[in-house]
């Protein structure tokens, strides 16, 4: 039988302009028997040594001289050939308003400095999920078949949500910027899931909840959100207000896939 890759086999890209941090994280690093270890200090060295060789995992500062990590990310997520390569932050940031379009674009992971070695070895665990991706494996439906809502109004969020469900093996998936744009969808076509952003314009994610259970003609669709959000009142209402189940941005991709799994299958 053919083995899986292990986080000993991992290409990294570092990109910290402190050489002292960077030797830090290295020997973090080769402690876990990670050796392919390449180095930038600024943000456009970066993505020259993308281009040349695509590492399996890019691992940020926040800031450099020439840009920021939510600059980076972003130009990645735009980038042919760069898109899909998994991002971590490793980052003192604190500041919500800073952090939130690292989160809307796509991480594995956001870890602060000084981080606890055991949340590095999840983030390079996580990175392995997304190199190797485990099917969603259901007991009562094809994947290939099941119809889902991915409802955010980020266009970056939505593009590393939709290529993390295709490596599920889910394939059709109809895409909605607004929960008004949502509920216009949900009048014409049945789903087997709705996956939402919290915060969004015009109609947010308790609202389309709320909009789902009690108004719609699919009362029982399962609704799961994927966010950010981390006010504990506003999460409160909306599970309150009857979401199926509520996730964390970053996520972790084996977490996203059991909650589909057991939502789709309940």
């Amino acid at each position: 039988m053919e083995q899986g890759i292990g986080i000993e086999d991992l290409t990294i890209l570092l990109v910290e302009p402190s050489g002292a941090q960077r030797r830090i994280i290295v020997n973090h690093l080769q402690s876990m028997g990670i050796s392919k270890v390449d180095g930038a200090a600024s943000g456009q060295e970066a993505l020259e040594r993308m281009q040349r060789h695509p590492p399996d995992l890019v691992a940020s500062a926040m800031y450099f001289e020439d840009m920021t990590g939510s600059d980076l990310v972003v130009r990645m997520r735009e980038a042919e050939g760069l898109a899909d390569i998994p991002f971590m932050l490793v980052s003192s940031e604190q500041h919500p308003h800073n952090l939130e379009p690292v989160r809307q674009a796509g991480v594995i992971a956001m870890l602060p400095k000084p981080f606890h070695v055991d949340a590095l070895r999840t983030a390079l665990e996580n990175t392995i999920g997304l190199i190797e991706p485990q099917r969603l494996e259901l007991s009562f439906s094809d994947v290939e078949d099941l119809e889902i809502l991915l409802v955010d109004d980020s266009p970056l969020s939505r593009r590393f949500l939709r290529s993390t469900f295709a490596q599920m093996g889910v394939e059709r998936i109809t895409e909605a910027a607004t929960g008004t744009e949502a509920v216009q969808h949900l009048s014409e076509q049945t789903f087997d899931a709705v996956v939402t952003d919290y915060n969004m314009p015009e109609m947010d994610g308790r609202a389309l909840v709320e909009y789902i259970r009690q108004e719609s003609s699919h009362a029982n669709v399962p609704v799961l959100m994927v966010t950010c959000e981390q006010d504990a009142a506003r999460l409160a209402n909306v599970r309150q207000a009857g979401v199926s189940a509520l996730c964390d941005k970053p996520f972790n991709m084996d977490t996203v896939r059991e909650h589909l799994a057991r939502l789709i299958d309940g």
